[in-house]
């Protein structure tokens, strides 16, 4: 396999669109598996994919591959060039970003992992398998390094470390769930994540039945940051202009609408300690956000709500310059700050009566006018009643709109690194915090367990 960097000066060298741009991602993945408190898998991968960005006139042609067979980079190249002959006009047609010398780090080889980053995690899940609870698991560390190379001069290299521990427990019929996201694995506390899941089960030996309604509900930051993700993920802005999406309102769309006299700040930074992501556009394909044609491009922090104000949506370059807004490049992590210093202990502590809900799952879009979205609760939601949780209730399936959440709510605590359930497998970089809904509504029952 020939070094990536080599890779991107071959197609560029072969390419005779008006421009290009060569996009080469090398993986290197390590995975541990864990079902009825037993090891069952582990193992470690490498992989290649890579693609031609071809530029002729305002249309574009993007074919990847996964190939390590140099002979087939002249095929790739000239396939990119005929899918943009056969293009009309692109909508986000925008002159390709100019660079100058390469970046430090350019000629470096590719970042490696291997099991030996699960050696801490691996000896504490044997002593877990040693409780009383059933536990299931997976772990995974992945190091993907991407080089940008364009025709226009950009040599970009980034090392982005992804890895995430997802533990379920189970005991008497009740199950449980917990994660973290890190960058290393040397800063995840499992033991810590066992006694937490281990208390929840502790409140499963009482259950209590609740009907449907609207109840004041307390989410812990992995429950708020699967909300507050799908609200990001949203706020692009040629959808809220166009009349279509919960962020347009008559004659625009709701910047500057003020969501909450809570000082909230939602934001993507790509400089986010502990939670860094590529500092520029590295992308294979456009939508409403994106913008194959602004590769390389400089990704800044962006605050899609600032002090409780929608602040900003999202726009690639040619979408900005057609509405007269900033542009504006969707992040790989998300921030939400402005809270004060209470914990979600502190909160149950303070509750009188609500449901503490720990986990959501399958979360999909009903209107995306109102940004309703629906989903079901799993493994964990409990009543809470004078400051104590005294059981576990049944699961419901609810109704909310993440914007609306925004509105409603009455209580953020700290911000804390956190771990998405249902956006894991996407979206790991997350620090959110808990979040007191004064009236959730779960719009029915489940008797999903």
């Amino acid at each position: 396999m020939i070094p990536a960097q080599d890779l991107v000066e071959s197609a560029l060298s072969q390419s005779s669109a008006d421009g290009c741009v060569v996009l080469v991602t090398d993986a290197s993945e390590a995975s541990l598996r864990w079902a009825n408190s037993t090891m069952t898998t582990n193992g470690v991968s490498t992989s290649r994919s890579w693609a031609v960005v071809s530029v002729l006139g305002t249309s574009v042609g993007v074919v990847t591959s996964t190939s390590v067979d140099p002979a087939e980079v002249t095929a790739v190249v000239r396939a990119s060039e005929e899918a943009a002959r056969a293009a009309g006009p692109a909508r986000d047609a925008a002159p390709l970003v100019t660079g100058g010398a390469e970046e430090a780090g350019w000629d470096g080889a590719a970042a490696q992992t291997d099991v030996t980053v699960f050696d801490t995690l691996a000896t504490e899940l044997a002593a877990g398998f040693r409780g009383q609870d059933v536990l299931y698991g997976f772990a995974e560390h992945q190091l993907h390094t991407t080089w940008l190379g364009s025709s226009t001069g950009l040599r970009r290299r980034f090392t982005q470390p992804t890895g995430s521990v997802e533990v379920n427990a189970k005991r008497d019929g009740s199950s449980a769930w917990g994660g973290v996201s890190t960058r290393d694995f040397t800063d995840v506390d499992l033991p810590s994540i066992l006694a937490d899941l281990s208390t929840r089960l502790g409140w499963g030996r009482t259950q209590v039945e609740l009907p449907a309604g609207r109840y004041e509900t307390l989410l812990p930051p992995s429950a708020a940051a699967d909300l507050m993700i799908y609200l990001a993920w949203s706020m692009e802005g040629r959808g809220a202009q166009e009349g279509h999406t919960a962020l347009s309102r008559a004659g625009g769309t709701r910047i500057g609408e003020k969501l909450t006299d809570l000082p909230l700040t939602l934001a993507f930074d790509p400089h986010a300690p502990g939670l860094e992501y590529a500092p520029f556009v590295a992308t294979t394909h456009s939508d409403d956000s994106t913008s194959v044609f602004d590769n390389g491009l400089a990704a800044e922090r962006v605050e899609l709500v600032r002090d409780g104000v929608v602040n900003a949506l999202t726009y690639p370059r040619a979408a900005a310059t057609e509405f007269g807004a900033p542009v504006a490049v969707p992040g790989d992590n998300l921030l939400l700050t402005g809270g004060s210093g209470a914990t979600i202990g502190d909160m149950v502590a303070s509750t009188e009566r609500g449901l503490l809900l720990t986990c959501l799952w399958y979360i999909r879009e009903v209107d995306p006018a109102t940004l309703l979205v629906t989903g079901l609760t799993r493994d964990g939601v409990y009543l809470v009643e004078d400051g104590k949780v005294i059981g576990e209730v049944n699961n419901f399936r609810f109704n909310e709109s993440p914007l609306d959440l925004l509105r409603r709510v009455t209580e953020v605590g700290a911000t804390e690194r956190t771990l998405a359930r249902e956006w894991k497998d996407w979206f790991t970089r997350t620090a959110v915090g808990p979040m007191r809904i004064p009236d959730f509504h779960m719009s029915s029952t489940s008797r999903a367990r």
